[in-house]
């Protein structure tokens, strides 16, 4: 049990200064490109902290464990909302621009509701994959053609070699915190749900799904605490279309697997629900107050409990 306990703190630590190291490694990039930082999070940031949920996933497909894997993606799109922009507005309030209200939200939107009308049939086959990978290659293309931060464009002179090499250092090397750190807490979290006796798919919408969007909380409350919020935004909305459209997509190409059908009824409605509360708060707020992130994590503590129940 001290083995676990002393495992459990290092994975911690790990997250804590590997999404340290990646924020600043990922602004500090932004910056010198003249690239919108909320790009940055969306794809760099996003996919570096959805690298624990498609590896995670993966290998529960291919080991049978088909509940743990679906249940990772929607426990952590609904987590990435609800607790991480949630914590992180509490830590600080959160501004959204304009045109991740736009576009970028209402996109991640369409997704999670093109998600559930491909799992109606209880299946994630090779075509309901492939399709979920096209949907991402149309984000990435939109994400690099709109790249360019015009407020940003002349601010600064050509970069020196030092200083991207500094960058790439630390993105790198809080990609790889991120990723044992993610492991080593998914780990003995597991270890103790098991014993306790719950279910796989429970497992996989709680345990594991908080464990895997640990980088995402680390990573986007740091983002937070340094006034980035379009990298706290950007990784969270990133990270949710990652989840999707990688994982997801991978998984049913790879190894297409069978969905518990009661699924329908509460979980993939939240995660809908979620991502809808999120749209609109932003849209006529224009940012998450200290006051809403509360109300986020509650609607998380409500989502495991009704789960947990059902």
């Amino acid at each position: 049990m001290l083995t676990q306990a002393l495992t459990l703190i290092l994975g911690l630590a790990l997250l804590c200064i590997g999404s340290t190291l990646l924020v600043e490694g990922a602004a500090s990039t932004a910056i010198m490109f003249a690239v919108r930082p909320v790009i940055v999070g969306l794809t760099i940031v996003s996919f570096a902290t959805s690298a624990p949920e498609l590896l995670v996933s993966l290998v529960a497909a291919f080991k049978g464990s088909g509940g743990i894997s679906i249940g990772n993606i929607l426990g952590s799109n609904v987590i990435n909302i609800a607790l991480v922009l949630g914590i992180s507005a509490v830590i600080k309030p959160i501004s959204i621009k304009k045109q991740i209200i736009r576009i970028e939200i209402p996109y991640m939107i369409l997704i999670s509701f093109i998600f559930w009308f491909l799992c109606m049939d209880s299946v994630i086959g090779r075509m309901d994959g492939f399709i979920l990978l096209c949907l991402l290659l149309i984000f990435l293309i939109y994400s690099i053609t709109t790249a360019k931060d015009k407020d940003n464009d002349n601010s600064i002179g050509k970069p020196s070699f030092s200083i991207i090499l500094k960058n790439v250092f630390f993105i790198i090397i809080g990609i790889v915190m991120l990723a044992y750190g993610a492991n080593f807490v998914v780990q003995e979290a597991i270890i103790i749900a098991e014993k306790i006796g719950l279910s796989q798919t429970f497992i996989g919408i709680s345990v594991v799904a908080l464990g895997t969007s640990l980088p995402e909380l680390a990573t986007s409350a740091v983002a937070a605490a340094k006034g980035e919020s379009d990298i706290a935004v950007g990784n969270v909305v990133g990270s949710n279309l990652f989840n999707i459209c990688l994982v997801m997509g991978t998984v049913g190409i790879f190894n297409p697997m069978s969905i518990d059908g009661g699924l329908h009824y509460f979980q993939f409605p939240f995660m809908i629900f979620i991502c809808l509360g999120l749209g609109g708060i932003a849209y006529f707020n224009k940012g998450i107050s200290k006051k809403t992130g509360w109300i986020f994590i509650v609607g998380f503590v409500f989502y495991i409990l009704v789960s947990y129940v059902k």
